[in-house]
């Protein structure tokens, strides 16, 4: 396959996902969305993948190319039918796109907290031979507060009701994140907005704190990417 990567910053990439791309002979082509790097058409990429980012899914005064972000979105996912995986602003940009709403969070989630599976999320094929009730990487102030029409929630907590969703047979996003690798956590931190957020959930001791339960829970944190990884490849194949 051959994936378009969407991000909105250099540090904020698919991180382990890449390595598990690489071992399957997979391409992909990041773009820098921040940086000014401009969307490519979409003839020739077989995916969509977008991923997280410091700012708002509705913060197009300030990043102007969300608009077209958007657009190529919507159009990739509703006409074309393409395979989409998103994550954190990826899943909220993605209700966006087909319609749905998001907003700032009552109480945003910063660390490694409990999800649940809903019952679509459990019989599904995203979540296939994942537990109903995990740990995972939360790192958000904002949250999708409408999903779009046709749209099926398939994960859920209790400060978060949307945590994932699906749209038709080959469309899926997550508001934690799961490509967590070893430099993760120090990569994220170098970034001003999320060592904010940071600070406010745990005080000055913050990053010892997230970069401990990251190292606790790594080994389950990547084998969870991995079997969804290839749950998603096996979703690509639906028609």
């Amino acid at each position: 396959m051959r994936i378009l990567i969407l991000q909105h910053n250099r540090i904020e990439n698919a991180g382990i996902f890449r390595q598990y791309l690489s071992e399957d002979g997979h391409d992909w082509l990041q773009v820098l969305l921040d940086e000014g790097e401009n969307l490519p058409p979409l003839d020739g990429f077989d995916a969509l993948w977008v991923m997280g980012g410091t700012m708002d899914a509705w913060e197009e005064v300030h990043y102007p190319w969300l608009r077209d972000e958007i657009e190529l979105i919507g159009e990739a996912v509703e006409k074309r039918g393409m395979p989409f995986l998103g994550f954190c602003l990826g899943h909220q940009l993605l209700a966006t796109a087909l319609g749905g709403e998001c907003a700032k969070s009552k109480q945003p989630e910063i660390g490694v907290l409990s999800v649940q599976l809903t019952e679509d999320g459990a019989t599904g094929i995203i979540f296939d031979d994942i537990p109903d009730v995990f740990q995972c990487l939360q790192w958000h102030s904002s949250e999708v507060t409408k999903m779009p029409a046709g749209a099926s929630c398939l994960a859920t907590s209790p400060a978060c009701s949307v945590q994932a969703m699906s749209w038709g047979p080959r469309a899926y996003s997550m508001q934690f994140h799961l490509g967590v690798d070893p430099e993760f956590v120090a990569n994220w931190t170098a970034i001003p907005d999320h060592k904010l957020l940071l600070d406010a959930a745990y005080g000055e001791n913050g990053i010892s704190v997230l970069q401990s339960s990251c190292d606790d829970q790594m080994a389950s944190f990547n084998n969870m990417a991995e079997r969804v990884y290839i749950n998603w490849l096996q979703a690509t194949a639906q028609v």
